[in-house]
């Protein structure tokens, strides 16, 4: 039986706060563009509000030199400060049936965690893992980092 689903996982230390870190993807993602604007060189709301638990975005990124679009519906847990992000449709199903990216903030006592992961299936075994999207993940999260550092 062929091993077509998994969930890649990674951990990103942080300088900023798990809050002000929060807040960036919950209600300022517009400013993403800004932050990292090597991965993500566009974001517009689809459907609903910036901070609108279940918005649909759309997404223009760059992964390992090639251009391509996500659209997402956004799902925040503010109590656990998390989110995920269910893939709808864009570039990424080429490669993939489910992808979900989640993020997952941390308090440490100076800074904070982010724990990140990647659902996914693929179509076939022969398809390779999302490696290249975990590293574009940690990436976002680390130029996200010091942007908010920066604000």
């Amino acid at each position: 039986m062929a091993q077509l689903q998994g969930k890649l996982e990674a951990e990103v230390e942080l300088q900023s706060p798990a809050d002000k870190f929060f807040k960036v993807w919950r209600s300022e993602s517009h400013k993403l563009p800004t932050a990292t604007s090597k991965n993500i060189q566009g974001v517009k709301v689809h459907e609903g509000d910036w901070d609108q638990h279940g918005a649909i975005k759309i997404w223009n990124y760059t992964v390992e030199g090639k251009s391509g679009v996500f659209k997402e519906k956004v799902e925040f847990d503010d109590d656990n400060m998390s989110f995920t992000l269910h893939g709808i449709e864009g570039d990424i199903y080429d490669e993939f049936k489910v992808y979900k990216p989640v993020c997952k903030l941390i308090p440490k006592e100076k800074g904070s965690l982010a724990k990140l992961s990647i659902e996914y299936e693929k179509h076939k075994e022969s398809d390779p893992n999302p490696d290249k999207y975990m590293a574009f993940f940690i990436d976002m999260t680390k130029d996200i980092d010091a942007h908010v550092l920066s604000a």
